[in-house]
């Protein structure tokens, strides 16, 4: 497995991050268990979880995935060759997170979060810690096709991103955290918190996680120039556009037991004419001899600006073929053809 540099720091993480967001909901602790020797026994070294984990997010689920993975870690005694990426959410109205009100990017809000990832994951520190999602208010992902009225409105109370970043800072120098990172993040974002961090407020941004996928290339319009020019990694999430790129969706089908079919939150793949882009992407997969699970990810895998690509499985099948696509050779064919379809369809799922 290829090791990448993680921005400016010493870190090397594996070209593929095993995702654990259906552990504690669609998969037990055992199988969890089963998908972090399995990827590892693949050279991978990271992990991303996240407090608000598995998903759908429901109070009584909650923090179940890091306690999982915290147990496994206990269990494999491995904690210093694994590398561990977690978040904190943004605003939400959620009350359960923070012990009954609600949450924002302040120092009460992010220290709760951060002492109780540690707990669960049984660790003294967390290797990337980022924000799951902006405080302020942006659209899911924060890089959508259009953004309706604009400027958005802002809630009086939002907390400044130099007040947010310092925080950051405390849990740096306090060695809870070893680096700081974003999620569903916009470019004006990112080098808002770089700026502050410029400035000595607060630690630099190593890494940006945000959606990355066939019918979601919005990160190359202005975030791809961003992340080299500055060196900050994109950890890129839902390659297989939370399952529709695999084909099993394919005209219409909702077969028992998937994503689409116990949970109501698909409506981001679910746009007007999606459905008919990731069926033409999923046959040309198959035009060119591939599954069209393995073909999405190895186009994520194989991007240039992609530091890891974050795969995501309920079953060690599943997980093979994602770990699989690291050994894929992406041709120029196949990308000029990619470069086709998204020259006529742009991104419908953004």
């Amino acid at each position: 497995m290829q090791q990448r540099r993680l921005g400016r720091t010493d870190l090397s993480v594996s070209a593929i991050c095993l995702g654990t967001m259906t552990w504690g909901q669609q998969n037990t602790e055992d199988e969890a268990h089963q998908q972090m020797d399995r990827a590892v026994a693949r050279g991978v070294n990271f992990l991303d979880t996240a407090e608000l984990y598995p998903i759908p997010p429901k109070p009584e689920t909650q923090g179940r995935t890091e306690t999982y993975i915290g147990n496994w870690i206990r269990a494999r005694g491995n904690r210093d060759r694994i590398i561990v990426a977690s978040k904190v959410v943004g605003r939400t109205a959620n009350a359960w997170f923070r012990d009954g009100y609600p949450s924002k990017l302040v120092r009460a809000d992010i220290f709760d979060a951060v002492e109780k990832s540690l707990k669960r994951l049984r660790t003294d520190y967390i290797d990337l810690y980022q924000i799951h999602f902006p405080e302020r208010q942006v659209p899911w992902g924060s890089n959508p096709s259009r953004v309706g009225n604009w400027p958005a409105s802002r809630d009086a109370d939002e907390t400044p991103i130099a007040e947010t970043i310092a925080v950051f800072d405390e849990l740096v120098k306090a060695g809870k955290i070893r680096h700081f990172g974003l999620s569903n993040e916009s470019s004006w974002g990112v080098m808002r918190f770089l700026f502050e961090s410029e400035k000595g407020n607060g630690p630099r941004a190593v890494s940006l996680q945000n959606a990355y996928n066939l019918v979601n290339r919005s990160f190359e319009v202005n975030l791809a120039e961003l992340s080299d020019r500055e060196t900050v990694s994109l950890l890129a999430y839902s390659p297989l556009a939370q399952g529709y790129l695999t084909g099993k969706y394919d005209h219409g089908a909702r077969p028992a037991g998937s994503r689409s079919q116990l949970f109501n939150r698909g409506q981001r793949y679910e746009t007007p004419n999606a459905a008919e882009v990731q069926l033409e992407y999923n046959e040309l997969a198959r035009n060119f001899g591939i599954e069209p699970a393995l073909f999405a990810n190895a186009f994520v895998t194989n991007r240039p600006f992609v530091t890891s690509n974050i795969v995501g499985a309920t079953s060690l099948e599943q997980l093979d073929m994602a770990l699989s696509s690291a050994g894929v050779t992406w041709t120029d064919e196949m990308q000029k053809a990619v470069d086709a379809i998204h020259q006529r369809t742009g991104n419908p799922c953004p």
